[in-house]
């Protein structure tokens, strides 16, 4: 008999349930100096183990809708698996984060008291519990290692209003590009009008960001003047321009296609054609009927891309030199960072999976055949 999904998922959350706590016990028994913290984070992990069960437990029993309990369920995997791949990606990486903080010419006592205040020489489960972990827990995400250290959760904040800023711009300039390209190339399918929307889609998301950037400094700004540098601070505005242009033509490129395809299958359905046959004007036809349904999965994916704007602005940031999340995380990895760099993926990792669970919860307030085939 073939397991259904939901017991197939069970059977993986009971393995990973079981598995981890007894794989951090077994680190900590074997690793010298380490068995505390690997009991501690035993603990921790099977406290997460419950948390998913809880939410499981919560859709089974109907006390809350079924697709919602399993986006909460991979919510807290997706944490915990991208906070454990960031930290273990970083100790391997090669550097020495003391070296970029002090210099090779300095004391060995100097490097000594350094280490010890990074929490750098304690055994690699106790770095990954106490001084990963409890950071966590306690709201901080750590402090940065400079020569005066800040918790990082304040640089974050400090950081995320203009990643969030240029995200929104971004994605104004994606709808306000997407949504008359694909109308059009939807209303004139087979013309040159659609063979020209298809084409810019094709481009834009052909095209990086990291050449897009540049060249749009130069045409507008070197060559013609007619906006500012992007660093300028005192016309925020008009120096918004550029990146936002940047952001969203790759965004824009995927979703008029995906307007033009949600319209074209929309207009063949049935209650079209009899809204056509009682003669209605076919702009109330165009309004009413078809962009209200063919507008539902644009929301889903429009959803998804916010995510991916809002934490994945990197290159975009860098390239116009400006302050946000992206730019901070390329400092804290160039600086060897440690809790600059996990603190900032944890951010990113937790937009995305929210961003997303609110993207489907408000898909499946538009469209309730999501809440029915859950």
């Amino acid at each position: 008999m073939t397991p259904t999904p939901d017991r197939r998922r069970l059977r993986l959350a009971v393995t990973l349930a079981v598995t981890l706590p007894a794989a951090a016990l077994l680190w900590g028994a074997l690793q010298p100096g380490a068995f505390a913290a690997g009991v501690d984070l035993a603990v921790k992990l099977a406290c997460a183990a419950l948390l998913a069960f809880a939410f499981f437990g919560l859709g089974r029993a109907g006390w809350l809708p079924d697709f919602l309990a399993r986006r909460l369920v991979s919510l807290v995997i997706v944490l915990v698996g991208a906070s454990t791949l960031v930290f273990g990606a970083l100790r391997v990486a090669p550097g020495d984060p003391v070296d970029s903080i002090l210099g090779e010419q300095a004391s060995a006592e100097a490097r000594a008291a350094l280490t010890e205040a990074l929490c750098l020489d304690a055994p690699l489960l106790t770095q990954y519990d106490d001084c990963f972990w409890d950071t966590v827990l306690d709201g901080s995400l750590g402090r940065t290692f400079d020569v005066s250290p800040q918790p990082v959760i304040e640089l974050v904040a400090e950081n995320f209003p203009a990643t969030a800023e240029l995200a929104l711009a971004g994605m104004i300039v994606a709808l306000c590009i997407a949504l008359p390209l694909g109308l059009l190339a939807a209303l004139r399918q087979a013309t040159w009008v659609d063979h020209t929307a298809t084409g810019f889609a094709m481009l834009g998301v052909a095209v990086p960001a990291f050449w897009l950037g540049p060249m749009l400094i130069l045409a507008f700004t070197v060559h013609l003047d007619w906006l500012p540098s992007p660093a300028r601070t005192d016309q925020p505005v008009a120096a918004l321009v550029l990146p936002a242009l940047t952001l969203g033509t790759s965004l824009s490129a995927k979703l008029t296609r995906m307007v033009r395809s949600s319209l074209l299958e929309v207009m063949g359905d049935e209650y079209v054609v009899t809204a056509r046959a009682k003669g209605l004007p076919e702009p109330v036809i165009l309004v009413k009927h078809v962009l209200r349904n063919a507008l539902i999965p644009v929301v889903t994916v429009m959803g998804i891309q916010f995510g991916a704007l809002l934490t994945g602005a990197i290159v975009t940031e860098k390239v116009f030199a400006r302050p946000g999340v992206g730019t901070l995380l390329l400092d804290a990895i160039q600086t060897r960072d440690y809790p600059t760099v996990q603190g900032t993926v944890l951010l990113i990792a937790t937009t995305y999976v929210t961003v997303n669970l609110l993207t489907d919860v408000l898909y499946a307030v538009i469209d309730p055949r999501v809440r029915l085939d859950a």
